[in-house]
């Protein structure tokens, strides 16, 4: 399935949620495969525009990942999904530290 595209202005609304995960010391690669691994399953569903998920270049147990949602029906149908809930566990495991932060573009 392809994903649609949107223009920068089409970009610029949903709902964000910026995630930074510090990986527990040995498992930043493991970490990055988790991720990595997420990024194919997690553009196909119809609610999601992006997602994007960074390592530190200078601290290799350091994560930060981008999400943007069509809505916040999006962000929950995201959590209800089988690949998302297999990851999460590993995740979980591998991190030191997770925090989740929802945005929403403000006029």
């Amino acid at each position: 399935m392809k994903k649609a595209s949107y223009t920068p202005a089409e970009l610029n609304e949903g709902f964000v949620v910026a995630i930074n995960i510090e990986a527990l010391p040995g498992a930043g690669d493991k970490m990055a495969a988790v991720l990595q691994g997420l990024v194919a399953p997690t553009m196909n569903e119809p609610g999601v525009k992006l997602f994007l998920p960074y390592r530190s270049p200078t601290n290799p147990l350091q994560f930060f990942i981008f999400e943007l949602y069509v809505n916040e029906a999006g962000w929950g149908a995201h959590q209800e999904t089988d690949h998302f809930k297999v990851a999460v566990k590993d995740i979980l495991q591998f991190a030191a530290k997770r925090e989740r932060v929802p945005f929403v573009p403000y006029s």
